[in-house]
């Protein structure tokens, strides 16, 4: 689940892929200002066909934050 999560960041915010880790924070490691998590978390809904209510966005700190989501909800990524 990691590694899809990380391959998708990494095209989002154009950033080699080995600079993100799980415990990354998205905002102030990566670089990700408010609109390029929601564009992320978009791109996902879409992909895999499940809605992420804005409650959990507003959670997200770290890439293993949106990883454990995921994995709490049963997506098959």
């Amino acid at each position: 689940m990691f590694e899809k999560v990380q391959t998708i960041l990494a095209k989002q915010l154009r950033l080699d892929p080995t600079r993100i880790t799980p415990q990354s924070l998205i905002k102030k490691d990566l670089g990700a200002d408010s609109l390029d998590i929601l564009q992320l978390l978009m791109r996902i809904e879409d992909q895999y066909g499940i809605v992420i209510p804005d409650q959990a966005l507003a959670s997200f700190e770290t890439v293993a934050d949106v990883v454990e989501y995921l994995e709490k909800q049963e997506v098959n990524l």
